[in-house]
């Protein structure tokens, strides 16, 4: 099922249409949000990808798959953020640490990262 997302879209819409069964997930999925609002106090505009995420599977127009590719290219760099949104992911479905690089995870413009020197 996927009842996790949906919890984590349902905080993300802020509607109150939870069932008390999940209201676990529900509240993990607020609690989950204000990390992402904390993480990105001086950037809104992340918070606010990762909502617009939420509605878009919420109204299916993308996937499970999609859902994690986003997430994960979103919080690239805040790995709490990624693994803790596997809470979230239906059975068969976790995203993965990734392989650790040579060299730190620099946050850099996207425009930059063409500069050589391997």
């Amino acid at each position: 099922g996927q009842a996790g997302i949906a919890a984590a879209a349902a905080a993300a819409a802020g509607s109150g249409d939870a069932t008390s069964k999940k209201q676990l997930k529900e509240t993990d999925a607020l609690e989950y949000l204000n990390q992402v609002k904390q993480q990105f106090g001086d950037n809104p505009d992340v918070y606010n990808k990762f909502l617009d995420i939420m509605k878009d599977f919420k109204s299916h127009a993308i996937d499970t798959q999609k859902v994690i590719e986003r997430v994960s290219q979103l919080f690239r760099g805040h790995q709490s953020l990624i693994l803790g949104f596997n809470t979230f992911l239906p059975a068969g479905y976790k995203i993965e640490r990734p392989p650790a690089q040579h060299h730190p995870v620099r946050q850099t413009p996207p425009a930059a990262s063409s500069a050589g020197g391997a």
